[in-house]
């Protein structure tokens, strides 16, 4: 009996190390992006707001938001986010230490019983609304302005 449960937990483990997550790519992102707008369509007025870097407390936004950040596998409905992963896929020119710190800050247990939506939402306004955020916000602005720039 003993030898299974070594077998199973060496079999586990193995797992497990190839799982190690990696932070998405801008064209896993976008994709993703595409999926959520897909699943979870955005009136005209609520994309714009988007683009403009504006996140309205609304479901259709927050159901956007939520599919998006569990496609990047940094939300889990049960957990809650990921500090590691936000730091890691969101931590721009920050070192990886303070972007954690940042990142830990802005997750929460979910005291309150919030529906999975609203804890995302939450986390992600504290996010957008601390130092990442306004590195998250320049380079999607530059990145507009680089398209727009082109056509």
């Amino acid at each position: 009996m003993f030898k299974y449960l070594i077998v199973c937990l060496a079999l586990c483990s193995l797992a497990y190390a190839d799982g190690e997550w990696v932070p998405k790519t801008a064209e896993q992102i976008k994709t993703i992006r595409g999926e959520c707008l897909t699943e979870h369509p955005l009136k005209a007025e609520q994309i714009s707001k988007l683009k403009q870097v504006e996140f309205p407390d609304e479901p259709e936004v927050r159901q956007y938001l939520l599919c998006t950040a569990v496609k990047l596998d940094i939300f889990c409905t049960h957990e809650g986010y990921h500090a590691d992963r936000l730091a890691k896929q969101f931590k721009m020119d920050l070192s990886e230490e303070e972007a954690l710190q940042i990142a830990q800050g802005c997750v929460d247990n979910n005291d309150q019983k919030s529906s999975a939506d609203e804890w995302a939402f939450r986390g992600h306004k504290c996010l957008m609304s601390s130092k990442i955020g306004e590195r998250v916000k320049s380079y999607i602005k530059a990145r507009q302005a680089e398209a727009a720039a082109k056509a």
